[in-house]
């Protein structure tokens, strides 16, 4: 069920902004309007090289649920990957359905925290990388 009317619509409206607008479409600029100010340059730090090393990312959204201030969100991720990525040359090899959640702190309408895990092992494994 997607609540995105009332306050847990509100709190999950940045992370669904930060997937659609950031994440798949690689729009950066959005990252101030999204993250707290002390936030922003270690999002931006994580994101910039991610979508430079696989810049036709698309993370689809599987749930998305709020409760007090926090927002977790369980995504799937499929790229190609063309750039360096934990510093390995391009593959050209294509990741599907990685499966990601993150726990994010939503103060003021932005995100003031972030936690996740990520499936590397399963990413580096489909683009055929040392499993680390």
């Amino acid at each position: 069920m997607d609540d995105t009317q009332g306050a847990a619509g509100d709190r999950k409206a940045p992370v669904r902004r930060l997937i659609e607008e950031v994440m798949n479409n690689g729009r950066l600029d959005a990252l101030e309007e999204l993250y707290a100010p002390a936030m922003t340059a270690a999002a931006r730090r994580w994101i910039g090289p991610f979508r430079d090393a696989f810049p036709d990312v698309h993370m689809d959204i599987v749930a998305l649920v709020a409760e007090g201030d926090t927002v977790v969100g369980r995504f799937r991720c499929s790229a190609t990957h063309l750039g360096e990525w934990r510093g390995n040359p391009p593959t050209g090899r294509r990741f599907r359905n990685v499966d990601e959640v993150y726990f994010f702190t939503v103060t003021d309408g932005r995100i003031s925290a972030a936690w996740g895990l990520e499936d590397n092992e399963s990413r580096a494994r489909q683009l055929g990388l040392p499993v680390r």
